[in-house]
């Protein structure tokens, strides 16, 4: 059996949720993305912080998860925020210019682009409980 592609960790406080994806998101994984995210909302969490810190790899599959949970979580009166989103996935912010949906502003995004290193936005704190995995595996 195949080592999981992306692994999704999930830590709740109240109606916040902090979501920590670790490994790759492509074709194979976004649906893994996606139905989290969805999860989070259909539980009542109305602030979503993503924090991609552990991801190695996101192209625009990944980015069309984020833009929809964001959209969903807009129409019910939520938020959703990517932190330190991996170059690959920064550089197609940059291209796309659609950051700003997704709580990031234009110096977070990717250095080489933009021409000065931004410092990492801070992931809000969730108290001490460490994170287990919720989900985890490649999609199919």
């Amino acid at each position: 059996m195949p080592l999981p592609q992306l692994t999704v960790y999930r830590q709740d406080r109240e109606n916040r949720a902090l979501i920590t994806l670790s490994g790759e998101i492509d074709l194979e994984s976004a649906p893994l993305v996606r139905a989290s995210l969805e999860r989070c909302l259909r539980d009542g969490i109305r602030a979503i912080d993503v924090d991609l810190t552990p991801v190695t790899f996101c192209d625009c599959s990944g980015l069309n998860a984020f833009l929809r949970a964001a959209q969903q979580a807009t129409v019910i009166g939520g938020t959703l925020r990517l932190h330190h989103p991996p170059t690959t996935l920064a550089r197609i912010l940059d291209l796309t210019d659609c950051g700003f949906l997704l709580g990031l502003p234009p110096d977070r995004l990717s250095p080489p682009l933009r021409g000065t290193p931004a410092a990492p936005a801070p992931v809000p704190p969730h108290g001490s409980v460490p994170l287990a995995p919720v989900l985890s595996g490649d999609v199919r």
